[in-house]
């Protein structure tokens, strides 16, 4: 089937490319790291997380085992269909309506607040807000500091493959076009996507904006970062 590829984006590899360039196939591989074990202590057992861009469930998986119910969204129906033991909803995370439903955390991984299109970011902080219950929370992951400057980079997983950011280039309107590629014994993918870096004070001037306010910092380098509506 092909799809759609947003303006800017880019994927190239084995199997189904979704919309801003990932590869299903690559995000079957790919190892959770500590996510879970960070979400897991920032927020109430058993909660119902509302997980915004779960791709093929590489953090639902690991949270419902550790006994969370989660609703995962996104675009890509073919992510979807790898994802085991949660509902699952095929949606733009910015057009989410879920008619009145609130969960007790919402989440945004992935470095999607780096949105490069800052009216699409603001309406997927916006679909966070909507959705989260009185009393609840919405986590974020932000990009690390050095991300777009401390480039070319490589790391190579325990498991025998090799993640490089190949190069972070200015695309206009402060934002950059970053290279990333993932190299297997077997398989090669590479994405290509638009993201904005974002300050520690632009990215609280962006939550401010949609209705949100920093509740902690909740990792050393502040990539994880908890949120609750503004009072």
């Amino acid at each position: 089937m092909t799809v759609e590829m947003r303006e800017g984006y880019e994927g190239t590899g084995p199997g189904a490319i979704t919309p801003d360039g990932c590869a299903v196939e690559l995000y079957e591989r790919l190892p959770v790291g500590d996510e879970p074990d960070i979400i897991a202590a920032a927020v109430p057992a058993g909660a119902h997380i509302l997980e915004l861009g779960s791709g093929v469930g590489r953090m639902t998986h690991p949270l419902i085992e550790r006994g969370f119910t989660v609703t995962a969204v996104d675009e890509s129906a073919d992510m979807l269909s790898r994802v085991r033991g949660a509902r699952t909803i095929c949606s733009p995370i910015e057009a989410l309506d879920l008619r009145g439903e609130r969960f007790d955390v919402v989440m945004l991984a992935s470095f999607l607040v780096h949105n490069g299109d800052e009216d699409v970011r603001l309406g997927m902080l916006r679909t966070c807000v909507g959705h989260v219950a009185e009393g609840g929370c919405v986590l974020i992951q932000r990009e690390g500091e050095d991300y777009h400057t401390n480039v070319p980079r490589e790391r190579v997983d325990p498991s025998g493959f090799t993640v490089r950011i190949a190069s972070a280039e200015p695309a206009g309107d402060g934002v950059n076009s970053v290279r990333a590629e993932y190299v297997f014994p077997d398989a090669i993918w590479t994405q290509t996507f638009l993201a904005r870096p974002l300050t520690k004070e632009q990215f609280e001037s962006a939550l401010e904006e949609a209705g949100l306010e920093v509740d902690a910092y909740l990792t050393p380098d502040g990539t994880w970062v908890r949120a609750v509506p503004k009072a």
